[in-house]
Order: C-alpha cells, then sequence, then structure tokens
C-alpha cells in the first residue's frame, strides 16, 4: 500500500475504456492530457488512489486489484521475485516510516 500513496499512477486512457477492452472503472480516473489518465487523488501533494483500502503497514489492499491500471501491474515489491529490490518500493515505505521489505517478509510459514 505504501506505492499507492507515494506516486502518481499515471496510463494510457484507453486502459480505462471500457469500448477499448479497459478493466479500470474510468469513474475513477481523472484525465492528464489528450493521451493519459490517471488514477483519482494519486495527482494530489499527498497521494493516495482512490483504490486503497485500510491502513499502510497494517492492512492495506487494493480494492480493485483484477480492475487495476497497467502501472500497478508492472510495479513489483522489493523481493517479491526473491531477488530484485525496487527502488520505487522501498522509497514509498521509507516516506510512510517503513524499512524495506527483506527476503523474510516473503517467507510464508
Amino acid at each position: 500500500g505504501a506505492c499507492c500513496a507515494s506516486y502518481l499512477v499515471a496510463f494510457h486512457w484507453s486502459v480505462a475504456d471500457p469500448v477499448t477492452g479497459g478493466l479500470t472503472p474510468p469513474e475513477l480516473t481523472e484525465k492528464i492530457d489528450p493521451h493519459r489518465v490517471a488514477m483519482r487523488d494519486t495527482r494530489s501533494r499527498v497521494p493516495r488512489c482512490l483504490g486503497l483500502a485500510g491502513e499502510i503497514g497494517r492492512d492495506a489492499c487494493c480494492s480493485l486489484y483484477p480492475l487495476r491500471p497497467s502501472p500497478c501491474h508492472a510495479l513489483t515489491a522489493s523481493l517479491e521475485d526473491g531477488a530484485s529490490r525496487s527502488d520505487q518500493c522501498d522509497r514509498a515505505r521509507l516516506r510512510h516510516g517503513l524499512v524495506p521489505l527483506a527476503a523474510a517478509d516473503w517467507r510464508l510459514e
């Protein structure tokens, strides 16, 4: 959830257009320019995607996960694949007072 409350989430308008097969709900977006839209409330000084539910660092989750836009599909959390860090994820977590993810955070026990 830290990334969902740290960055502008911008993408091509077609991702939110049902006519072109887009899945992201268009009512949750706002126009940036003729080619791009953004998830509402991610353009503010203190961004927080409307799809983010819960409290960051406790129980945050995406309330529209199967309908999330392409940037959200592309972003991976640090060490999610077991090897690669995500600077974007690490910066977002630090911004919210959380430590970067460690390998142990991914162990299911």
